[in-house]
């Protein structure tokens, strides 16, 4: 890391922060005593995603064996919570 002076930071800020744009790391010191480090902004993701994107990674899986279950059903099954069904 590049040690950088306060008196060195005040006279050329925009200089030494497009180094640490183009991902130079920085220590600043005081009196030669390291104070502080500037160091390129990580770029983060959002937590939340659209629905769409979402969908996107889950693109519904089709089961071969679901149409083979669903004929040893034959309608037999029924849901017991349902108003009017037999029990």
């Amino acid at each position: 890391m590049t040690t950088v002076g306060v008196r060195e930071l005040r006279q050329d800020a925009s200089g030494l922060l497009r180094r640490v744009e183009n991902g130079e790391h920085l220590v600043v010191t005081v009196h030669g005593r390291p104070v502080a480090e500037l160091v390129p902004h990580l770029e983060t993701r959002p937590a939340w995603r659209p629905v769409a994107e979402l969908a996107a990674l889950f693109p519904g899986v089709h089961d071969p064996a679901w149409d083979d279950d669903l004929a040893l059903v034959d309608g037999a099954a029924a849901d017991p919570f349902e108003r009017g069904s037999d029990r």
